[in-house]
C-alpha cells in the first residue's frame, strides 16, 4: 500500500510535569452489572494536589464512575472539583484506563495490601481536562494533559504532565 501524500511530519509530543494529585476515597459503592459491565462509584472523600504552577485541594465532591470490564481492564469516568490555594474552583475531568493483568488481580483485590502493589505491574494511564470561569486561571481551560495513576493508602494518586 502507498504511503498517503497528505501525512507530514510534524513535531513530537512533548511532556512537563503538571502537578501530583492524590484523591482520597470513600468506600465503593456497587451499581452492578450492566450492558457494558460492572458499574463501580468510587465517591472523592477530598485529597490535594501540588505543582510548580497550581496547588490545592480535592473538594469531597464528585468521583470515578468506573466500569470494570470482562478482560480486567478499569474504564474511568472522572469527575472531580479542585480548590486552589487562592479559592479558585477548578472542575476537572478525565478518562482513561487501568488494566491489570491477571497475575496481579488478586493482590490488588485486598483493601489493606493494594497500595503497595508496583505501579509498574499494571497500565493505569488518564486523559485529564479543566475548567474553570475563574480568570486567574482560564489558562487552564486550554490545556491538555496526560497522567499515571496508582493506588495510594486510602485513594488513588497521580502524576500529571501537561502536553506542550
Amino acid at each position: 500500500m502507498t504511503a498517503d501524500a497528505r501525512v507530514k511530519a510534524i513535531g513530537d509530543l512533548t511532556t512537563e510535569h503538571f502537578f501530583d494529585l492524590v484523591v482520597d476515597l470513600h468506600p465503593p459503592l456497587d451499581l452492578g452489572g450492566g450492558p457494558c459491565g460492572k458499574r463501580v462509584l468510587f465517591g472523592a472523600a477530598g485529597g490535594s494536589f501540588r505543582g510548580r504552577d497550581l496547588r490545592g485541594e480535592v473538594l469531597a465532591t464528585g468521583g470515578d464512575w468506573a466500569l470494570f470490564r470482562p478482560d480486567g481492564t478499569m474504564g474511568l469516568d472522572v469527575r472531580l472539583t479542585l480548590r486552589t490555594h487562592d479559592g479558585a474552583l477548578v472542575h476537572m475531568t478525565y478518562g482513561g484506563r487501568w488494566r491489570t493483568p491477571p497475575e496481579v488481580r488478586a493482590e490488588l483485590a485486598d483493601p489493606r495490601e493494594r497500595h503497595r502493589v508496583d505501579p509498574a505491574r499494571y497500565y493505569f494511564r488518564t486523559t485529564p481536562l479543566f475548567e474553570t470561569g475563574d480568570e486567574r486561571y482560564a489558562w487552564l481551560n486550554d490545556l491538555v494533559c496526560v497522567g499515571s495513576g496508582y493506588l495510594v493508602e486510602g485513594g488513588v494518586a497521580y502524576r500529571v504532565s501537561r502536553v506542550t
